[in-house]
């Protein structure tokens, strides 16, 4: 009989010893799962912030475009002179566009707008 107390505690710790080691994996896949659980949340928290990025973006641009409208607005008020424009493409050799451009930009100052152009 002594022989099977010896037998009959060994099973038990050893079935002790079994339930604590799947006690043990239960908790590490517990744990793996707060990691993933954590990493998912901020990959969806930094796409959050992505999004919020390129709307900043777009504002941005749109806010540039509608500045850059209004200066071109503002620059074609500018009274320029035909004699002005071909002298300065004839002397600098530019495209009447830039000349225009460049004049406007001066209000019209064909000196300034030639300094401009030299530097």
């Amino acid at each position: 009989m002594a022989d099977d107390d010896v037998n009959g505690d060994s099973d038990d710790v050893q079935q002790e010893k079994s339930q604590k080691k799947a006690a043990k994996y239960d908790s590490g896949a517990a744990d793996l799962e707060k990691v993933t659980d954590y990493a998912e949340e901020k990959e969806i928290s930094s796409s959050d912030g992505f999004s919020c990025a390129l709307s900043i973006i777009g504002d941005r641009r749109d806010k540039e475009a509608a500045e850059k409208k209004a200066k071109e607005k503002e620059l074609l008020k500018v009274s320029i002179k035909k004699e002005d424009v071909d002298l300065i493409m004839k002397e600098m050799e530019i495209s009447r566009i830039l000349a225009e451009q460049t004049l406007r930009e001066h209000r019209g100052d064909i000196v300034e707008a030639l300094i401009t152009l030299t530097n």
